[in-house]
């Protein structure tokens, strides 16, 4: 005969086993809330056969936040070298913005390094930029050219849509078959400890999903929602651009940007196709005249239309009869990241410069490139502490690029706008009779623009020698008390544009980098 006591057990362990279960079943139904986003078995957007999710997190290499320059850009170059990549982009339509429409020969090198000088050729109706003509007064104007001289002929600056350039390099990466592209909107970066595993995301279709990798690259451009949780940003906001397209016109020099040394602040023209012109008009402050009210086609008219070249004035003015004006607000954020395993910001979500230079793509472009090559060495990205801080690298070897594009981009920014002030007014005019005077006066300042040469040593030198020569042209025919002071005044204006801007960037990162002990992290061993 069979004990009770063995019927009496074998009653409570089914018994145990049942509760076990339901609280088992209960709790995974709990967590059905999220779908976990990961590996694929077509190359869709979003439509694809989802993994579980231990084997999502061994799916994916990289997710990456935006798909604008920075991010599809990044995609293509990170999956080129093996990885697998997630990118998450809040709208994949093409994008139409008045800016990110010129990039300067340096950011060409590094998209032919990236392989991805198709992106920006005849295909979308790129044009070739050579240099700059800069006017003043009306009628004076001086020719800036790129130094070009030691490169191939296809290399020069680039300017075309904004959109089409983005579209093509999304195109691009999403030929790769390891390149994941999903349109959706990042909500919050996934933390366990202190290191980012991942982000949570809505899909097009509305629902909450979760995608883990071992490293997490927020792009998520100008307006970013992370950027808080990755660095502590100061954003200034300098001035609006007001932009228009001229159509059917030839620049008074072709295949060059223009830059009109306006007042209240600089109007810039360069071509965007071959039939258009894109004209941004600079407007100091955060508040621009209303569109709506016409009071935006009056002050463009009025204020605005008096300065432009005369070889443009009937395109300027019949843009502006068309009504189609835009505006946006100008950004400038020093980077000033928070080391955090498991992440990292690129693009403008981690910094921005005034966009007056058209320096924005190449600090990006440059940026890629180096963190392509910090992270070849590394077979996996699963140790995100080391990983960390083998990175903190990252923000040291970018400076010579970002900082010099940067500061050359504030300060330029200042000493082009209008003043009452009679030192800051000097001191205009010393930069613009500094480049009309050709050379090395020309050449180097150029080549600094351009991101050819990112020496920001050479850009100090440069504009002091600027503020020396506006006190010398003070001093003739001869120095007089009142001239005296005014060039004293000219030195103090001078150093009080560019000392704050290289406060921002780090004096040791942009001067003295070796004294910086990140400089010389490795990869980690294993």
């Amino acid at each position: 005969m069979v004990s009770y006591e063995y019927v009496l057990a074998g009653v409570l362990v089914s018994l145990l086993g049942s509760i076990f279960f339901m609280i088992i079943s209960s709790t995974l139904g709990g967590k059905k809330q999220f779908k976990a986003a990961g590996a694929v078995k077509s190359n869709g957007i979003g439509n694809g056969e989802f993994l579980p999710e231990m084997e999502v997190e061994k799916s994916t290499d990289v997710v990456i936040v935006g798909a604008g320059v920075a991010g599809a850009a990044l995609a293509y170059t990170l999956a080129k070298e093996g990885r697998r990549v997630h990118v998450i982009e809040r709208d994949l339509s093409e994008p139409d913005r008045i800016v990110g429409e010129l990039l300067q020969p340096g950011g060409y090198l590094k998209l032919i390094e990236l392989g991805l000088d198709d992106c920006a050729n005849e295909s979308i109706d790129a044009q070739k930029v050579f240099g700059y003509a800069l006017y003043k007064d009306g009628n004076q104007d001086t020719t800036l050219s790129y130094p070009l001289e030691k490169y191939s002929s296809d290399v020069a600056g680039r300017s075309f849509h904004n959109g089409r350039f983005i579209q093509r390099m999304r195109e691009k990466a999403t030929t790769l078959s390891n390149v994941k592209m999903e349109q959706g909107s990042v909500t919050t970066l996934i933390e366990e400890k202190g290191i980012v595993k991942g982000v949570i995301y809505k899909n097009k279709a509305g629902e909450e999903m979760r995608t883990y990798a071992p490293l997490t690259i927020v792009c998520d451009g100008c307006f970013s929602n992370l950027r808080k949780s990755l660095s502590a940003p100061k954003v200034e906001s300098p001035s609006c651009f007001v932009g228009l397209i001229l159509e059917d016109c030839e620049l008074p020099h072709a295949n060059h940007g223009h830059v009109i040394l306006g007042d209240p602040s600089p109007i810039l023209f360069y071509p965007i196709s071959s039939t258009e012109v894109r004209c941004l008009v600079d407007v100091p402050g955060t508040k621009v005249p209303s569109v709506a009210s016409g009071e935006m086609a009056n002050y463009l008219k009025t204020v605005v239309a008096p300065q432009v070249p005369p070889q443009l004035y009937n395109a300027f003015m019949a843009a502006v009869n068309k009504g189609n004006i835009r505006s946006m607000q100008n950004r400038s954020m020093a980077a000033n990241p928070v080391p955090t395993p498991g992440a990292i910001l690129l693009g403008d979500s981690f910094n921005m410069r005034h966009p007056l230079t058209g320096g924005g793509m190449t600090v990006a472009l440059s940026d890629i490139v180096l963190l392509r090559d910090l992270l070849r060495p590394l077979r996996n990205l699963n140790d995100a502490p080391a990983l960390c801080n083998y990175l903190e690298s990252f923000y040291t070897l970018r400076k010579p690029v970002s900082s010099t594009i940067n500061t050359l981009a504030g300060a330029l920014y200042k000493v082009f706008c209008a003043s009452p002030d009679p030192a800051r007014q000097e001191m205009r005019e010393a930069c613009f009779g500094y480049l009309s005077l050709g050379g090395i006066c020309s050449y180097g300042p150029v080549s600094l623009l351009s991101g050819l040469n990112p020496r920001p040593l050479h850009l100090f030198l440069h504009f002091f020698a600027v503020a020396i020569y506006g006190v010398g042209r003070l001093m003739l025919p001869f120095p007089s008390p009142k001239r005296m002071w005014l060039g004293f005044r000219l030195i103090l204006s001078a150093s009080g544009i560019i000392f704050p801007i290289i406060k921002g960037e780090g004096i040791r990162q942009m001067f003295f980098p070796a004294t910086i002990p990140a400089y010389y992290r490795s990869p980690p061993v294993h």
